[in-house]
């Protein structure tokens, strides 16, 4: 008798567990809970205020019944950020200034390459102006001030000379 009895319970409980999980009863309760609270929560905030009939002003979250004059309330603001209108235009203003800067910086970097290539060429044209110089054996030639071609002398060479050695020096790297 005992294990017909002890069978039976058995029974019963493999069928109690078998019931629950054939219910999806909480699951759908509590999307239908969620669902009432997302749905109410806008109108928590509104207040309403009116004068009853015997002149008392009332504040509730209820609407009255019947013809009354009603005032609508609006709940307190949501919490916010009172600078935000101000940070966001020093933000905007921070992107522009940083635009900005990008642009200098690369007009300076656009200059400074500019430079460097035209005191390349310079320099260039001065070391091989001093081989022409160096050169005795080849003739050169100026313009003067009334724009007459002149041969160059032994001195004019030798001052020329100089003044392009003193420019390489200091202008142009070793090379």
């Amino acid at each position: 008798m005992s294990r017909f009895l002890s069978s039976i319970r058995r029974e019963r409980a493999s069928e109690r567990l078998r019931s629950r999980a054939r219910c999806p009863v909480a699951p759908v309760a509590l999307a239908i809970a969620l669902g009432v609270l997302c749905v109410a929560s806008p109108a928590i905030g509104a207040l309403y205020k009116w004068t009853d009939a015997n002149g008392r002003v009332v504040y509730s979250d209820q609407p009255p019944m019947g013809d009354v004059k009603v005032e609508t309330i609006a709940g307190p603001p949501p919490p916010a950020n009172r600078n935000a209108v101000k940070e966001m235009a020093s933000k905007e203003a921070e992107g522009k200034k940083q635009k900005i800067e990008a642009a200098d910086n690369a007009k300076k970097v656009a200059q400074t390459q500019a430079d460097a290539e035209k005191r390349a060429g310079m320099c260039k044209d001065a070391r091989t102006e001093l081989g022409a110089l160096s050169a005795t054996q080849i003739p050169m030639v100026k313009l003067n001030e009334k724009g007459e071609t002149v041969f160059l002398d032994d001195a004019d060479r030798r001052r020329r000379r100089e003044t392009l050695e003193t420019y390489i020096r200091t202008n142009c790297p070793p090379g």
